[in-house]
C-alpha cells in the first residue's frame, strides 16, 4: 500500500500517520519528491481501512499496491534512484561506463589496463577476481591476490572498483572494493542476497540466464529488505534459441526497468554478445534505449586472455567506442 502525502504536511503530521502505521505491525518506507511524499506500507495491509486513511486530511491518496517487489517498485518510489560511488553518479540521467578485464591475471596487467581506461574516460574500474566457470578446469581466478592487485589499481588511478562475490563467507575481502557484482549464475543465491542487504555496500545485480525481469527485482527486493537500497541493475543478455551469439541482449529490458522500478539499470554488451566485433554497435544501442551506464570487458592483449578473450576489447577499441557512445548520448538525452 501506498500514502500519498499533500503538499504543506508538516514533519510533525507524517511522524504521527507513520506511528499509526507501526502501531498496527507495519513497516513504512518514506519517499519524498519535489512535491508530494510517499510513503510505502510493508506487511499484512489488510487491516488498514483504506477509505478512513484517504479521508485523512494530509493524505492526497492511498492505493494497494499489486506488485511483489514493494521496495524496489516506482509505484514505491516514484523518483529515479541516483547510486553515487566515489562522487561518479549512476542514474536519473546520470550515465558512467565501468570497464576492466574480465579476469585479473597480475598486478601489472590490471595497472596498465586501469590507466588505459580511465584516460579514454571510464569512471569505474572492473576485474575479476573470483571466477564462475562452466567448466571446473577453467581459470577460476587469482582470488584474494586478484582483490589485492585490483585495490593497487584503485591507488594507482583513483578509480572506484568492482568485482564479483561469489560466496557471502568472502565478505570481509570486500572491505575496499566499492561495488560488489552478483553474478548471472547468483542471482537468486538467496541466502547472500541476504548477507548483502546487511551491508551498506552499493550492489551491482546482474539478470540471471533466464530470468525474467519481476524475477530480477524480486532479487534486488531481497537486498532491499535487508535494509540496502544502494543497488544498480545489469542487463546481461538471456539465453535463448538463439546459438550465433553468447546470449541475447534484451535491450528492450531498459525501458521496461525504468518503468518498473526506480533503480539504475546499466548494460553489459560484452557477456551478452560473446564476441568483440558486437560490443561497440550493443553498446551504442543500449545508450541509445536509455541505459544508465555500460560494463565493457577490455583486456590489453585479448589474444592471451585467460578468460573471455574472444569478447574482450583493446584500450584502443574502447577508447573508440567511449567516443562513440558519448555522442549517441549527446542526441539520446535531448
Amino acid at each position: 500500500m501506498i500514502a500519498v502525502l499533500k503538499p504543506g504536511t508538516t514533519l510533525r503530521q507524517r511522524e504521527n500517520l507513520i506511528a499509526w502505521f507501526k502501531a498496527q505491525g507495519l513497516n513504512v518506507h518514506v519517499s519524498e519528491g519535489q512535491i508530494h511524499t510517499v510513503l510505502g506500507i510493508i506487511g499484512d495491509t489488510r487491516q488498514v481501512d483504506i477509505d478512513l486513511l484517504q479521508s485523512l486530511d494530509i493524505v492526497d491518496s492511498a492505493k494497494r499496491v499489486s506488485e511483489t517487489y514493494k521496495l524496489a517498485s516506482r509505484t514505491f518510489h516514484p523518483q529515479d534512484s541516483v547510486i553515487s560511488v566515489g562522487g561518479h553518479k549512476i542514474g536519473g540521467g546520470n550515465f558512467q561506463i565501468i570497464a576492466g578485464p574480465c579476469s585479473i591475471e597480475s598486478k601489472e596487467q590490471i595497472a596498465e589496463v586501469a590507466q588505459a581506461v580511465k584516460a579514454s574516460g571510464a569512471a569505474l574500474l572492473r576485474g575479476g577476481a573470483f571466477k564462475p566457470r562452466t567448466s571446473p578446469y577453467d581459470f577460476q581466478g587469482l582470488q584474494g591476490d586478484g582483490l589485492q592487485y585490483l585495490s593497487e589499481a584503485k591507488k594507482l588511478t583513483g578509480m572506484p572498483i568492482v568485482t564479483e562475490i561469489m560466496n557471502a563467507e568472502h565478505l570481509p575481502l570486500f572491505e575496499d572494493v566499492d561495488v560488489i557484482q552478483v553474478g548471472a549464475r547468483n542471482m537468486q543465491n538467496f541466502e547472500l542476497l541476504k548477507a548483502l542487504g546487511k551491508t551498506d555496500k552499493i550492489i551491482l545485480l546482474k539478470r540471471g540466464l533466464s530470468s525474467t525481469l519481476k524475477e530480477l527485482l524480486m532479487s534486488a527486493e531481497y537486498i532491499m529488505a535487508g535494509g540496502n537500497e544502494n543497488i544498480i541493475l545489469c542487463e546481461r543478455g538471456i539465453r535463448t534459441y538463439e546459438t550465433s551469439t553468447r546470449n541475447t541482449l534484451d535491450l528492450s529490458a531498459v525501458p521496461m526497468l525504468h518503468e518498473m522500478t526506480h533503480l539504475p539499470v546499466i548494460v553489459d554488451p560484452s557477456h551478452a554478445t560473446g564476441k568483440a566485433r558486437l560490443v561497440l554497435p550493443m553498446a551504442m544501442a543500449a545508450a541509445a534505449a536509455g541505459a544508465d551506464g555500460l560494463m565493457i570487458e577490455v583486456h590489453n592483449d585479448p589474444m592471451h586472455a585467460l578468460c573471455d578473450g574472444a569478447q574482450s576489447l583493446t584500450p584502443a577499441q574502447f577508447d573508440e567506442l567511449a567516443r562513440k557512445v558519448a555522442r549517441i548520448r549527446e542526441v539520446a538525452v535531448q
